[in-house]
């Protein structure tokens, strides 16, 4: 009797458990220091908030070596069933078939409301196929802004509450950091983001062919950044840096390091990498809208899209896909938004969290937060939409080796600009290939 009675409870026991046990549902993502902090508590509050569901976020380095890391973990049969992709991977996750399921049918057939028309039309549009089926998830969608130190500009004699609004003010401001003593009056990061694709829309000028590659047959696309106004505008940050006033401290987010530093007082990087300053920074600082050249007809036009996306991996079961979909679900309420916008300085990437942002007081209490979604909200044009070429990732690569020749002044801009339009075309034709006809 006795053993029956120790039997029938340990069934009791392990069938309570079996009951209890949560689907897991396996996040990667590329976010670090204080991002990383948020995506981790973005699953804390999703994970506390019902029972049946279990997101376990990891990082898995950068950008790019998460994107490798799941293209690798996908053929093997252990990929993910959440993969953040920046948004130069884009194209390639569109061109990887059966890699993916695309997240409006993960949405739908989970009995998840979903509707496009809630997104800012520029990020919604980037992620949507040709169909108008929307692909990935709008995450941490980001433009490019600009950073100044305060302090160090009325060390310099500049006005502290407006930042150089025109490149030639950008050069002068700099002029007059260095003649301060400041080691480095300006710095840039994701050089090929900032000062190729940005500024080509900020200045409404192609950047590649076929609308960017964003038309219906934008896989033919072919890089344009050889333009006169691009030689220029490569040559003027060639002549700072060598006169000291233009400081390269790498690629991707590394200068960002300098900045809140205090040792650089200029930086052009993601709208994203306001709450590293707003948590780090031990000096007074601004945020404005990218500079542009004032004799540049159109300019400024609007900024293109940065940051990542979420994709949904295939070959994943129907619980789990109901997973991925109650958090999707969960990350695009309106206070989830509004509270990672203001958070992080991402995007606001529904209206309706934009709105809830700016009734709160937000912006006015926090000058320049807005100005990301300022500068994405104008009406934008075929050079303007945004960038969606194949082997993109690659081709960013190409654009740092050849500027940091131009930094080094082993190249002129011109043969620098040149030659990532000559080896980005031979990326961009092996993607044609690929993909022609599918």
């Amino acid at each position: 009797m006795r053993i029956k009675q120790l039997a029938l409870a340990t069934l009791v026991a392990t069938t309570g458990i079996a009951a209890q046990a949560q689907t897991e549902i396996q996040w990667w993502h590329a976010m670090t220091a204080v991002n990383n902090e948020w995506v981790n508590d973005l699953a804390k509050q999703f994970n506390e908030s019902q029972k049946e569901f279990k997101v376990i976020p990891t990082y898995k380095g950068t950008y790019d070596e998460t994107m490798t890391a799941a293209v690798a973990a996908f053929r093997s049969g252990g990929a993910p069933h959440i993969l953040q992709v920046f948004e130069v991977g884009t194209a390639t996750m569109m061109a990887s078939k059966g890699a993916t399921v695309p997240v409006a049918k993960v949405l739908s057939d989970n009995g998840v409301t979903f509707d496009p028309k809630a997104y800012i039309p520029a990020v919604a549009s980037y992620y949507t196929a040709p169909n108008g089926q929307m692909l990935s998830f709008p995450f941490n969608s980001s433009t490019t802004v600009f950073y100044y130190n305060k302090d160090a500009f009325k060390k310099a004699g500049l006005n502290a509450d407006k930042a150089p609004a025109t490149w030639p003010e950008v050069f002068e401001a700099a002029k007059k950091l260095k003649a301060s003593g400041h080691s480095c009056p300006m710095t840039l990061a994701w050089m090929g983001w900032t000062q190729l694709e940005s500024f080509s829309t900020w200045h409404n000028v192609e950047f590649a062919t076929h609308q960017n590659g964003l038309s219906k047959d934008g896989y033919k696309a072919r890089m344009k950044v050889n333009s006169p106004l691009h030689v220029r505008h490569i040559e003027d940050l060639e002549k700072a840096a060598k006169a000291g006033e233009f400081v390269y401290k790498g690629r991707g987010s590394l200068p960002q390091a300098s900045f809140v530093s205090g040792e650089c007082a200029m930086i052009q990087t993601s709208s994203g990498f306001y709450g590293d300053v707003a948590k780090n920074a031990k000096f007074g600082y601004g945020i404005a809208q990218l500079p542009y050249y004032p004799d540049v007809k159109g300019a400024p036009q609007n900024t293109v899209i940065g940051g990542a996306s979420l994709w949904v991996m295939a070959g994943k079961k129907p619980a789990e896909y109901k997973g991925v979909a109650k958090f999707f679900e969960f990350i695009s309420q309106t206070k989830v938004q509004a509270a990672s916008h203001q958070r992080t300085g991402y995007l606001p990437v529904t209206m309706a969290s934009f709105d809830l942002t700016e009734k709160s007081g937000f912006y006015q209490k926090n000058p320049g937060t807005d100005t990301a979604v300022n500068q994405m909200i104008r009406k934008v044009t075929d050079n303007s939409r945004g960038i969606r070429l194949g082997n993109y990732v690659q081709i960013r690569t190409i654009e740092d080796e050849e500027l940091e020749q131009v930094w080094a002044g082993k190249k002129s801009a011109k043969d620098a600009l040149n030659s990532i339009v000559k080896r980005g075309d031979e990326l961009l034709a092996r993607f044609e290939a690929a993909n022609k006809g599918k």
